[in-house]
């Protein structure tokens, strides 16, 4: 079932048919530091994988924000790939998705969600991420 919130001039759907998958792929391959050069094809499979969520302009319908949810939908979720068009940046958007994402999520009752950031940790706190408890537990395998 996708969700709709609205957020003042704003819609943020979790209906994949509403995506703009171009834009998106535009938007991370060439403006987003952990996405820059992703091909077409793996972002397409990374949208098809996973859940999305969308802000689209309420007045134009154009989608000006977009975040991704790797998740079990039981246990673990990983909030990955949150970018907010530059245009539409410093008017609250970007929590008001992050917001979105949490709540819908809550009712699943994860364990953990998860994210990675180099310089957005301020956006992340007022929705209540805070850094690793224990970071020296966590691992990783980095693959190509």
């Amino acid at each position: 079932m996708n969700a709709t919130i609205t957020f003042g001039p704003y819609t943020i759907s979790t209906d994949p048919d509403r995506l703009d998958r171009a834009r998106i792929h535009h938007w991370l391959s060439t403006d987003a530091y952990w996405a820059l050069g992703r091909s077409r094809e793996r972002q397409d499979r990374a949208i098809d994988g996973s859940l999305n969520f969308g802000a689209y302009d309420g007045a134009s319908g154009d989608i000006v924000a977009y975040a991704r949810v790797v998740t079990d939908r039981a246990t673990f979720a990983w909030l990955c790939d949150v970018y907010v068009d530059r245009a539409a940046r410093g008017k609250g958007l970007g929590t008001a998705l992050v917001e979105a994402v949490r709540d819908h999520l809550a009712p699943l009752g994860l364990k953990r969600i998860m994210l990675a950031t180099e310089d957005a940790h301020g956006v992340y706190e007022k929705v209540g991420f805070r850094p690793l408890e224990a970071p020296g537990r966590w691992m990783a395998l980095g693959l190509q």
